[in-house]
């Protein structure tokens, strides 16, 4: 995608992604980007550049396909890798003790961002269609049949996962389903992993919650099928007490909090 372009496909991305949106204006945005995607395979069909989509446009997939992949790469691969570094920040940081681990072991880094993908499971379902029949739990899934897979409540399972409800950077039981299982797996998830990976360590060494808690304005927006982060007051300086003793500076940031914002990550 041209860099100039990249300001307003975020900015539609985010109105059909956001669950604040009305109908309406989702449409209008989700049809905007549809246009804009059409256009851009178009535009790799005529003249190819150094990237995936130009290479699939020498594929026998066709242009309505192409759209969808790229909507795919483009959006869904985007928005879950930045709602998964706003989440997982959020996590340690409301872990205090996890977070001090982290920070005295950077090595930790792999492990940890395997733990936050099992633990948040930013992807929470997706549905598949059974091509046969087939006994899952002493059930007869019957072929045709459209099922609705739960990453997140797989993830939390207590006979796969010993306290599924706790963060444990430390947790040996891998095996989650955050990119999903099979050929079905979710196609940029290295990608996701180097890019968790050299941003947590980043982020984490002095970055301080710049209220409490208790006063964060930060809400994970339940969408069909991904949570997403909407705002985090963070300080990357220092901690800064809250309530009335904190002065107008603690005021600004409870009023900056309560301000929705595109992706949360300082």
């Amino acid at each position: 995608m041209p860099y100039q372009d990249r300001g307003s496909f975020q900015e539609q991305v985010d109105s059909f992604t956001n669950g604040e949106t009305s109908d309406e204006d989702l449409i209008a945005a989700y049809t905007a980007t549809q246009d804009y995607l059409a256009q851009l395979v178009a535009a790799k069909r005529a003249n190819p550049t150094d990237d995936v989509l130009s290479d699939l446009t020498n594929s026998d997939l066709t242009d309505e396909e192409l759209k969808g992949i790229a909507l795919l790469l483009l959006v869904v691969g985007l928005d879950t890798t930045a709602n998964m570094l706003a989440l997982g920040t959020f996590a340690l940081l409301r872990n205090p003790e996890r977070l001090a681990t982290l920070r005295a072991d950077p090595a930790l880094a792999d492990r940890a961002v395997e733990e936050l993908l099992r633990y948040l499971s930013v992807a929470k379902m997706f549905m598949r269609t059974a091509l046969e029949d087939v006994e899952v739990g002493g059930q007869t899934i019957k072929a045709d049949s459209q099922v609705i897979l739960s990453y997140n409540t797989a993830n939390r399972d207590p006979e796969r996962f010993a306290d599924p409800h706790v963060l444990d950077l430390r947790r040996q039981d891998g095996g989650h389903l955050a990119f999903g299982h099979g050929i079905h797996q979710c196609l940029g998830q290295q990608l996701a992993r180097v890019e968790m990976r050299v941003a947590f360590p980043a982020l984490l060494p002095t970055l301080r919650p710049a209220v409490p808690a208790d006063h964060w304005a930060a809400q994970a927006a339940t969408l069909a099928f991904f949570s997403q982060a909407r705002s985090s007051p963070c300080n990357p300086g220092g901690w800064r007490p809250a309530g009335p003793e904190a002065g107008p500076a603690s005021a600004a940031h409870r009023r900056a909090a309560a301000r929705p914002s595109s992706h949360a990550t300082s």
